[in-house]
């Protein structure tokens, strides 16, 4: 019985694959719902994304006159239009139920985008859908109790990756543009989008609009809240608001990007599809790692890569579970403890120095796992 358990779990079945997400996704969906009913609501930016959009309503077109109680409006107008539209399902966003449930439904639709992909790949067995669903509060959270505006942009980000790896690349493209319209941490991926872009088709993407619209909605001079940042708490703030550390900050993305560019173009002759899916979440985990600062909801950013980029390497082969259960409890612990780096509130200066101590284990299990993938090498002497 445990040793069919852990064929089941532990190794690559695309039919087993199937039946466990068919099964978790069903769960998590009466857990969504439990949540919504149980546990209260969180006002955070409910009220200001409605108001930005009574703004809209009322004529106002000077992006810089868009605003609510927490501040100016600092997204791109696909922001907007969504929650123009939610205003209106929702009685002018009075009817806060009914607006979770339709995050709810956009939790559960993310979950099986991510799952396609996961599946796609054909690097990975049953197990490390547990850990995508059921098991973040801090993502239920999120998606369910704070209707912020970054699942909304990862959705559509979810849905152009299931299009790019089925070859719509057009099509994806779209909905990457979309994406990026709702919120701007979705150009993180842009830098690995572009390399692959220019690898699959040759041309360019330029996206261009006024001034003043731009100055708005990708302001890359926003001065973030010291008191907000999960990831450099330890810090002092004098240093945290200092230009200096945001170009040095800046430079070592840069200098990052170059690298893992060396490792994408290495890649890229010899297993498209693991190579398409490791360029864009890598490209944006260095972002999010050397990030001016992230605040909570930017968990849900990156939370549907990281087992991806943890995984993958690994050889799940027939005795894969007696030989390497070592390393893979390891990487287990790594997803713990960002877990719980995300779920201190206030960040501290040990949780934010952890933060990046597991981000920095993350890339060094990518470069293990590289110089490693004994498939590569096998491709590398024939």
């Amino acid at each position: 019985m445990i040793s069919s358990l852990i064929t089941f779990l532990f190794h690559i079945n695309p039919i087993n694959f199937k039946l466990f997400a068919v099964f978790l996704w069903i769960f998590d969906a009466v857990l969504c719902t439990l949540v919504i009913r149980k546990v209260p609501y969180t006002e955070i930016d409910w009220t200001t994304y409605m108001q930005q959009v009574s703004c809209y309503e009322q004529g106002i077109r000077n992006y810089t006159k868009i605003e609510g109680d927490t501040g100016p409006i600092v997204y791109p107008a696909g922001h907007i239009w969504f929650y123009l539209i939610l205003s209106h399902i929702t009685n002018h966003g009075h009817d806060i139920r009914t607006a979770q449930y339709i995050f709810g439904f956009l939790y559960l639709t993310s979950l099986l985008l991510v799952f396609r992909i996961y599946y796609m790949s054909h690097r990975l067995p049953p197990f490390v859908l547990i850990i995508l669903c059921c098991i973040s509060y801090r993502i239920h959270s999120i998606y369910l109790l704070r209707l912020f505006n970054d699942p909304v942009a990862m959705l559509l980000f979810y849905l152009a990756v299931n299009l790019w790896i089925s070859h719509y690349f057009q099509i994806g493209s779209i909905f990457y543009s979309l994406a990026v319209s709702v919120k701007m941490n979705t150009l993180l991926f842009s830098p690995a989008l572009l390399f692959i872009l220019l690898l699959n088709t040759a041309l360019p993407f330029l996206l261009h609009d006024p001034f003043s619209y731009l100055q708005r909605s990708f302001d890359l001079g926003r001065v973030f809240l010291f008191k907000w940042t999960v990831n450099w708490r330890f810090l002092s703030e004098e240093i945290f608001l200092d230009h200096r550390f945001h170009i040095f900050l800046l430079a070592t993305h840069i200098i990052l990007l170059f690298f893992a560019g060396y490792l994408w173009f290495r890649y890229f002759f010899f297993f498209i599809q693991l190579w398409f899916l490791s360029t864009l979440f890598t490209a944006n985990l260095i972002g999010i790692c050397v990030a001016r600062s992230l605040h909570y909801q930017f968990y849900s950013w990156y939370f549907y890569t990281l087992p991806y980029l943890l995984f993958a390497g690994l050889p799940f082969h027939s005795d894969w579970f007696f030989k390497d259960r070592i390393t893979s409890m390891q990487k287990c612990c790594i997803l713990v403890g960002i877990e719980l780096c995300w779920n201190t509130y206030p960040s501290t200066v040990i949780s934010s120095a952890m933060l990046h101590c597991f981000h920095i284990a993350i890339f060094c299990i990518l470069i293990h796992d590289y110089y490693n993938d004994s498939n590569l090498k096998i491709h590398k002497i024939t």
